[in-house]
């Protein structure tokens, strides 16, 4: 048994792999630590043959983990480092250091699934976009702030009173509150939604759309694409290298 490990700007995500096959993900909030309920939960665990680890959260929970698995198992984890071709993926960045290992994950795991041009949507802490063939290859991608980063940035930027923003599908608002919602969610769709127009032009195929991330629920009914949600996208990556 394998234990595999995201580690998000926000969230921590884990899962066990038993005989190839994923189990269930479990999901924290790190505050750039292991919390107790981590700890708990991994205390029921039998011991991992090994430890694989996608992390973009920062040296703190990195370290924080390392501990957690000299203690509960005395093991060292490993940590997936982002390369410039695996799992039939040829990455689009001259410089592959630079593509966050998740972001790398998800697309050797939407690879694995999907046999035509797919774009894939991670809304976290930011919104990630990248585009990729059916044969691999890598596009590229954009990011743009997350939904509640969005939502900060603009409330700390203007003197517009803050008020707690009521969520709204609808693209119409009639107060402020509700209409930074509505823009912050129907910004990152619109953009998916243009992204995936230039993909259908450039392959001549409608792409898929994997989305993922803790915010992926809330994009959703503002999408007019149809969409495959895949939670635990990028363990399916790590997965895929164990």
């Amino acid at each position: 048994m394998d234990l595999l490990v995201d580690i998000g700007n926000t969230n921590l995500k884990w899962a066990v792999l038993e005989s190839g096959t994923l189990g269930e993900m479990s999901t924290v909030r790190h505050h750039g630590g292991l919390p107790i309920d981590l700890h708990a939960a991994w205390e029921q665990l039998a011991p991992p043959h090994r430890i694989l680890v996608g992390n973009v959260g920062g040296n703190e929970v990195s370290g924080a983990l390392v501990g957690a698995c000299r203690s509960h198992w005395d093991l060292e984890p490993r940590f997936a480092a982002t390369e410039l071709e695996a799992c039939g993926v040829r990455i689009a960045y001259e410089h592959p250091e630079r593509l966050g290992v998740d972001r790398w994950l998800a697309l050797i795991a939407a690879h694995r699934s999907c046999a035509s041009p797919v774009l894939i949507v991670d809304a976290g802490t930011a919104i990630t976009y990248d585009l990729l063939l059916g044969d691999g290859r890598h596009l590229g991608g954009l990011i743009t702030p997350g939904i509640e980063m969005m939502r900060d940035g603009l409330l700390s930027g203007t003197h517009i009173p803050r008020v707690e923003p009521q969520e709204l599908a609808d693209p119409w608002a009639v107060d402020t509150g509700t209409a930074i919602a509505a823009g912050s969610i129907q910004a990152p769709a619109a953009l998916a939604e243009r992204l995936s127009e230039q993909l259908a032009r450039q392959t001549g195929r409608v792409p898929d759309c994997i989305l993922t991330g803790g915010d992926a629920q809330r994009l959703i009914p503002a999408l007019r694409l149809s969409v495959q949600h895949k939670p635990d996208l990028v363990l399916r990556g790590l997965a895929l290298l164990c």
